[in-house]
């Protein structure tokens, strides 16, 4: 299964159990996905904004757990985890409602235990705004039946 697939339906499962992704993220769009990075957008609606009318901080924040989650199910666990540190830096405002944000995210290490992830938002002008990192305890999630690690796992091109 390629890795988009797996993604999405990563982020479905997430949709239909969780209670805060379908709330809060449901327009989110995963809009590519290659073991151990994940592209995605979402538009800027009034729930994601703050009393100023521009992205909520909370927003972007959640963006950086799920995006994180998603980077590690790029590498093919279907369960990712749980967090254990969550960072975000905002380095100006997100945009406003009906503002497009697209987010690029990579699962840096990856290991038995831990996975590391760090994401970058970009506005509609292709300018960083906010930047994050996600770490996750994933010892646990090895044992999920609906894993692909095998088949996601990065391959060593080898030289001749």
């Amino acid at each position: 299964m390629p890795a988009l697939k797996f993604v999405r339906s990563v982020w479905e499962s997430f949709r239909a159990s969780s209670g805060l992704e379908p709330r809060l993220l449901d327009g989110l769009k995963v809009t590519s996905a290659v073991p151990g990075r994940v592209k995605f957008e979402l538009p800027i609606e009034k729930h994601h904004t703050n009393r100023l009318n521009i992205l909520h901080g909370g927003t972007i924040a959640s963006m950086v757990d799920l995006g994180g989650s998603l980077a590690v199910a790029s590498r093919g666990l279907f369960a990712t985890g749980v967090s254990t540190d969550l960072n975000v830096t905002y380095l100006s405002s997100g945009g406003k409602i009906g503002d497009l944000i697209r987010a690029e995210v990579s699962c840096d290490k990856f290991g038995k235990t831990m996975a590391f992830t760090s994401i970058q938002f970009k506005n509609e002008k292709d300018e960083v705004f906010a930047r994050g990192s996600h770490t996750k305890f994933i010892a646990l999630a090895w044992k999920d039946p609906n894993n692909i690690t095998g088949e996601l796992s990065p391959r060593v091109e080898k030289k001749e």
